[in-house]
C-alpha cells in the first residue's frame, strides 16, 4: 500500500487515455456544463446509459472537477483584474497557496518555473480595491517577497477546445 501511495502521492486515479468520445463529450459540457444527458447522447452518437455512465466515469477519474458558469467579470461588478506576479520563500508554494486562496477576488493560482514563482488572476471591484489587495493583503503574506502587478485592459474567453 505504501508503495502505491508513492507512486500515487495525490491520491488520484491514474489517469486513463480519452477517446474521441469523451473528448466529444468534454468539449459539448464545456461549450454547455447544463447540457442535458439525452441531448449529450444524441449529439455524440451514444445511448442515454453510455454517457451516463462516460460522464460518471469523468467526474470519477477527476477528469471534470465540476460545472460552473462563465463570468463576464466586469458586468458582475468586477471591473479590475489582475495578473500578480510573487515570489516567495523557497518551499513556501503550500502556506502561500492557502493564503491567497482565501483573498476575496482570486481566481486562480498557479506555481510557475521562470522569474517568479507564483501567477494570481484576481477580479476587484475596481482600481483601488485592487491596490488595497496588493499591499495589504498580498504584501502582508510573511512567504511572499516581491509582487508585480499587470493589469488586464480586455479579455476574450476562447472556445473550450479539449
Amino acid at each position: 500500500m505504501q508503495d502505491e501511495q508513492m507512486a500515487n502521492p495525490g491520491g488520484k486515479p491514474p489517469a486513463r487515455p480519452l477517446d474521441p468520445i469523451d473528448r466529444d463529450i468534454l468539449r459539448l459540457l464545456r461549450t454547455d456544463g447544463r447540457a442535458s444527458i439525452r441531448s449529450v447522447a444524441e449529439q455524440v452518437h451514444v445511448s442515454r446509459a453510455n454517457a451516463y455512465a462516460r460522464i460518471n466515469r469523468l467526474l470519477d477519474d477527476g477528469v471534470i472537477r465540476g460545472f460552473s458558469a462563465r463570468v463576464d467579470q466586469e458586468r458582475a461588478g468586477q471591473g479590475a483584474s489582475a495578473y500578480i506576479t510573487l515570489k516567495i520563500v523557497q518551499n513556501s508554494w503550500r502556506t502561500v497557496r492557502e493564503q491567497l486562496g482565501m483573498l476575496p477576488g482570486a481566481a486562480h493560482i498557479a506555481l510557475v518555473s521562470g522569474d517568479f514563482d507564483v501567477l494570481l488572476l484576481v477580479h476587484t471591484e475596481d482600481n483601488r480595491s485592487l491596490r488595497e489587495l496588493v499591499l495589504t493583503r498580498i504584501q502582508a503574506i510573511p512567504e511572499v517577497l516581491s509582487t508585480r502587478t499587470l493589469l488586464v485592459f480586455e479579455e476574450t474567453d476562447l472556445d473550450p477546445e479539449v
